[in-house]
Order: structure tokens, then C-alpha cells, then sequence
């Protein structure tokens, strides 16, 4: 199974949160993105923009954030943070 944790912050207050799950077979960026695509649909936002130090921070602790200037429209909240918190055993 692999899971990430989807939480929007705002003035160090968690303002909501979702657990997404993936058991199907495909390559971690692919669930990566279906992740971020159903957390987008969730709490109606536009998909935020991957830059490179967003990608080498997710790399590096299976953890990123994304703050206003990654989105194109205005949010209500500080940052959106993605965490994986459950990778697939790999045999």
C-alpha cells in the first residue's frame, strides 16, 4: 500500500486534512500524482506547480511543500504539505 498525507496549514493551524491510498501497481510518480490529483479534487483546488526545488525536497524526505506562489489561483491557507507515510515493500 502507499499513502500520503495531504494537510493545508495556516498560521501553524492545521486546517483540514486526508489520508490517500494507493494499492495498485504502478510506479511511484504515478501514484505520486493520482495522489495530488484526488487531493486537489478533494479540497477544490488547481493542481500546484512542481518546481525543482519542490522536486529535490520530495525526493530527498518523501515530503513537500507547496506554498501560495505554487498555485495559480489565491488560497486561504499558508501551505498545502504532501507526506508519504506508507511506501510499497519493494522485493
Amino acid at each position: 500500500m502507499f499513502r500520503i498525507w495531504a494537510k493545508e496549514w495556516k498560521n501553524n493551524h492545521l486546517l483540514r486534512d486526508i489520508v490517500i491510498e494507493n494499492g495498485e501497481d504502478d510506479t511511484r510518480t504515478h501514484k505520486v500524482f493520482a495522489a495530488v490529483d484526488r487531493v486537489c479534487e478533494e479540497f477544490d483546488l488547481g493542481h500546484p506547480i512542481w518546481l525543482d526545488n519542490n522536486i529535490n525536497e520530495f525526493k530527498r524526505h518523501a515530503k513537500v511543500r507547496f506554498y501560495g506562489d505554487s498555485f495559480v489561483e489565491k488560497t486561504e491557507f499558508d501551505y498545502l504539505e504532501l507526506e508519504v507515510i506508507e511506501e510499497d515493500d519493494i522485493y
